[in-house]
């Protein structure tokens, strides 16, 4: 069983959305930015049942949904937040529950070069306990340094990222 051709797909996914929009009055725009596909799967388990998670290209979503405003005009507010990364989560169910399920299955992963931080990364000034050997380490990164006790002390708090 091979995969259908690509207009194929296109077709049925924009019917699949069609029918999403008709059958379903809310929904959520999530934001999949650094999310894996383990845990993309682990999200669509704890929903199966209340909600229904879609994702696709912007421009096919757009299209959709501009073919689908004669039906229902109020559909014209999602098309601003359709950029970058995103799907749509339909459901029946209240929303806070399903954007608490949605919140729990939310991991925190280590940092990637050239993501954008949520939050700002601090050193605090305090002892680190290790050896003077290590110097070079803390030079290489601007961070103010002194020598107390045969350990690294960092003079002042450094803000790594802002």
């Amino acid at each position: 069983m091979g995969r259908e051709d690509k207009s194929t797909w296109k077709a049925n996914y924009f019917t699949k959305l069609q029918e999403l929009l008709d059958e379903y009055p809310k929904c959520f725009i999530v934001g999949a930015d650094n999310v894996g596909s383990k845990q993309m799967q682990e999200i669509r388990i704890a929903l199966r049942g209340k909600a229904i998670v879609l994702m696709g290209k912007n421009t096919m979503m757009r299209k959709a949904i501009r073919g689908h405003l004669e039906k229902n005009p109020d559909l014209e507010r999602l098309l601003p937040n359709i950029k970058q990364n995103v799907g749509f989560v339909f459901t029946n169910e209240e929303l806070t529950e399903v954007r608490d399920l949605l919140l729990n299955n939310k991991v925190k992963a280590p940092a990637k070069a050239g993501a954008f931080a949520p939050l700002d990364v601090t050193v605090p000034a305090q002892n680190t306990g290790m050896g003077p050997e290590k110097t070079s380490f803390f030079q290489a990164l601007s961070i103010p340094t002194k020598i107390t006790k045969g350990t690294i002390e960092i003079i002042q708090d450094v803000h790594l990222i802002k």
